[in-house]
């Protein structure tokens, strides 16, 4: 009985401890319950810390899934691939992915049809690897495991196609597949590069694209030298000197929509995909030009990947085929501080050779055109000498009584001048009106690659002795600079000789100057300047002839 008492007073303590402890501790403050609405805050904060972690481990699952789905990698011993198209041959060696040689089958290194092709990627070039990558700081083609997914074997297109190469690699522990396009109807080879973070860790990576140019794609003289080359936020930037370039090379850094190393004629050039951020090395090794452009570090965690994207221009400066690529690469073609003169005279150029199929001739007939255009103003200046002609005696009696008094004999030269309505300047500015005309022309024709080994007379008239046979190149026989001397000089004499003694001395010392400065000038230019030279002195004749008609008429 003592027993059972026991069992259910302890029952009843129990349910007393059970029902009533909570608003016996809550009104004692032993406890506190807590806010309805902070609770439903700290849910919601804890509901939406889940989600965001959901989705994280969703995005590593999706990373993961796509570095699983990477082919399996074997490496394979690399080997050439050959890639024939209309406009070149190339070879790409597999392991890793950097160029053997690049020929370009439209250009010829010397004038016989029968010389070599001009290889954009020789011997020497090769042996620093062009096109290949380096990965933080790895060379891709020395370091790496490479094999080749496609295509297996050599590739010729047609007008009009297109092949992929696509070469799967591990370079510093990193997966790393390019996709590398090559086109028949361009020089501009497009590369994807995807990079994969396959193992536990985070990684950083650091991506250098890399070209070369030996320096044998120039001709070495002062109109056609190699040099570094990139445009820095639409401007073009170069580095020329070789010493620079050997000792210490040349950096940049920022908005780089290309950079490279060219001739006047010839490019191998990086765009990157992303023209931000990126910075340029650019080097002389032995007579290698090399120009490396690396990308903004990028951070992949495991698992995950990314794609880059970057394409090189290795082939002729041709205006139009840069143009199809970007304004900024057309921008490799300086055309000067004239250039929208020199994109017209270029454009009008190669209207007149579309007719004559003579570079020389198209030459001739466009000075024709803008001697024709600059006529009148011409017609003015020369009017303007024949008055200062007719005033020589005066001013030489004025120069004879007032020796002594230099400023006296001024004010009285100037008011000759105003009594006979003479402006001695008059005769000077059809001539500054003419200059940005000739410097567009000297630019147009010194970087025009229609010109490289066009011919305008083959040989010397009446003899087997070649003469004109490459416009690009200076005239072998100094003949054309010579009879250009020879028409400045009748121009000086035809002329009224200036005022001052020692200014009609230094006139008559430029012919010489003139002739010596133009015989290593391309004898495309020497060729308009000597017809100019022809036309003004026909055209002074005329004139001279009608003054004499109508003074005798008077």
């Amino acid at each position: 009985m003592e027993d059972k008492r026991n069992l259910i007073l302890a029952i009843v303590l129990c349910l007393i401890i059970l029902i009533g402890w909570g608003p016996l501790a809550q009104y004692m403050g032993w406890v506190q319950i807590p806010d309805p609405a902070e609770v439903a805050r700290q849910q919601e904060a804890a509901q939406q810390q889940a989600q965001q972690d959901a989705a994280k481990a969703e995005a590593r699952q999706a990373e993961a899934a796509k570095a699983a789905a990477l082919p399996a990698f074997t490496p394979a011993e690399g080997r050439d691939l050959h890639i024939d198209s209309p406009l070149y041959e190339a070879v790409l060696y597999t392991g890793g992915g950097p160029l053997r040689s690049f020929r370009l089958k439209q250009f010829h290194t010397e004038l016989s049809q029968d010389s070599p092709l001009v290889n954009m990627v020789d011997e020497y070039t090769a042996a620093v690897a062009p096109l290949g990558l380096v990965i933080n700081g790895q060379p891709s083609w020395s370091t790496g495991l490479w094999s080749l997914e496609s295509p297996s074997t050599a590739q010729e297109l047609q007008t009009g196609q297109q092949t992929v190469v696509r070469l799967a690699g591990i370079v510093d522990n990193l997966r790393v597949e390019r996709e590398l396009t090559f086109s028949a109807d361009t020089y501009l080879i497009k590369e994807k590069l995807r990079l994969a973070n396959t193992g536990e860790q985070a990684r950083s990576a650091r991506v250098r694209y890399t070209v070369a140019a030996d320096a044998s794609n120039a001709s070495g003289s002062q109109y056609d030298a190699m040099r570094i080359a990139w445009d820095l936020d639409g401007s073009l930037d170069e580095e020329s000197s070789e010493s620079t370039l050997r000792e210490t090379g040349v950096q940049a850094s920022g908005k780089i929509y290309w950079a490279g190393a060219m001739s006047t004629y010839f490019m191998a050039a990086i765009l990157p995909g992303d023209p931000n951020g990126v910075s340029l090395k650019g080097l002389v090794q032995r007579s290698v030009y090399r120009a490396a452009v690396e990308e903004p570090e990028i951070f992949l965690n495991p698992g995950e990947s990314r794609e880059l994207s970057v394409s090189y221009w290795i082939g002729p400066k041709e205006r139009n085929l840069l143009l199809g690529v970007s304004d900024e690469l057309a921008k490799s073609i300086d055309l000067g501080m004239f250039s929208v003169i020199a994109k017209a005279l270029i454009w009008l150029l190669s209207f007149f050779y579309a007719y004559v199929h003579n570079w020389g001739v198209a030459i001739i007939l466009l000075t024709i055109l803008i001697k024709a255009v600059f006529w009148p103003l011409t017609a003015k200046s020369y009017a303007s000498m024949e008055k200062m002609k007719k005033l020589q005696p005066m001013m030489q009696t004025l120069r004879e009584k007032y020796k002594d008094d230099k400023e006296r004999m001024n004010k009285e030269v100037m008011a000759l001048y105003k009594a006979y309505g003479v402006n001695p300047a008059s005769g000077c500015v059809p001539i500054l009106i003419q200059l940005p005309v000739f410097f567009g022309l000297y630019q147009a024709l010194l970087t025009a690659i229609e010109l490289r080994h066009a011919p305008f007379l083959t040989h010397l008239p009446f003899t087997d002795i070649a003469w004109l046979t490459d416009l690009s190149a200076k005239d072998p026989l100094y003949i054309t600079p010579i009879i250009m001397g020879v028409t400045m000089f009748l121009q000086q004499k035809m002329s009224p000789p200036a005022a001052d003694p020692t200014q009609q001395k230094i006139m008559m010392a430029l012919p010489i100057v003139f002739t010596v400065l133009f015989l290593g000038f391309p004898s495309g230019l020497v060729l308009y300047w000597l017809v100019n030279n022809i036309l003004s002195i026909l055209q002074q004749w005329l004139m001279m002839r009608k003054t004499k008609t109508l003074r005798d008429a008077a």
